[in-house]
């Protein structure tokens, strides 16, 4: 009988998943996003985003005092990520204080990798612009030169389409869609996004509700309020959907299993939440882009958002007043 009868702890369902093997599968949903960046903006978009990842790995390697670089891949993940949000002219300074900076204050002050109240990559960012904001607006935006490898792009910069109705009538659509438009690496190409995005929701590591959520409320919001800049009401919801950050982070940041709800019901919320921060600071705020913000501010309501949508226990009877 011995070996027959194991006792053990919940919880008693278990996957072959880990923690490394879903690091890896978002790194591979967002290998398009990277392509598409180098195609555009040639050998400084891949330098960035190397030491982007390289930088956030080490750090926290030697925070934790191990020799494994790679480790659980969460810190290659943030790297990469925070990369994304930057011009590919960022200097490699900027790229390192902000993969070192969503490492540590970020991710391992909270107590490491599943304890983090925000998304880290986002918390780098956010650093970046509080202190080196004239880096991150403004016509610094690198116009892109596709399959031009070995050209400096950051000789003719520009500002990027939601910086103003001028802006954004000088691109169209299909340019936002495909990638052929001025933006940090990881926010010019919406196909390549949609491509990763829908791998991930495929491999069953994001909700639908969440990116649902969050594009849908930035349509919505951008027809009704954005007074036709684009256009018609129409199109110019489906302009800010394309523009900025909406696509990035509705896929790969919002939807961190960390710092997102756990309930159905939470999780668009949640979505929905950062879609309208992000249009609020998109119409009404000083900045043009409002993605980091709409995120964060989500990331801190979590833990009350699940506890006001956990579902009624089976039997449950509520309680007469």
């Amino acid at each position: 009988m011995n070996g027959k009868l194991v006792l053990s702890s919940s919880p008693h369902i278990r996957t072959i998943e880990s923690v490394r093997s879903v690091m890896v599968d978002v790194l591979v949903a967002l290998f398009p996003v990277a392509l598409v960046a180098v195609l555009l903006f040639g050998h400084q978009a891949l330098v960035n985003m190397a030491i982007g990842v390289v930088t956030a790995m080490a750090v926290e390697a030697i925070w934790l005092r191990k020799l494994d670089l790679f480790g659980d891949g969460s810190a290659a993940v943030t790297g990469l990520l925070l990369a994304m949000t930057l011009p590919a002219s960022a200097p490699w300074w900027l790229v390192v204080v902000g993969a070192a900076a969503a490492i540590i204050i970020g991710k391992q002050v909270f107590g490491g990798t599943g304890n983090n109240i925000f998304n880290p990559a986002l918390v780098g960012r956010a650093i970046l612009l509080a202190s080196w904001g004239a880096r991150l607006a403004g016509p610094v935006w690198p116009v892109p030169k596709p399959f031009n490898f070995g050209v400096d792009i950051s000789a003719v910069t520009t500002a990027t389409p939601l910086a103003g109705q001028a802006e954004a009538l000088k691109v169209t659509l299909g340019q936002m869609f495909v990638g052929n438009v001025a933006g940090a690496l990881g926010e010019t190409s919406a196909l390549a996004l949609l491509i990763g995005g829908f791998w991930l929701l495929y491999k069953g590591h994001i909700d639908w509700r969440i990116p649902g959520g969050y594009i849908a409320t930035v349509f919505i919001m951008g027809a009704v309020f954005g007074g036709g800049a684009y256009l018609n009401p129409l199109t110019t919801g489906l302009f800010h959907v394309l523009a900025g950050g909406v696509m990035l982070g509705a896929f790969f940041m919002a939807t961190d299993m960390v710092t997102s709800p756990v309930t159905p019901a939470g999780k668009l919320v949640f979505g929905v939440g950062c879609g309208l921060f992000t249009m609020l600071v998109r119409l009404f705020g000083a900045y043009p882009e409002g993605v980091t913000f709409g995120i964060l501010i989500m990331n801190a309501l979590t833990p009350i958002i699940d506890n006001l949508t956990i579902p009624r226990k089976f039997g449950e009877v509520k309680k007469s007043a």
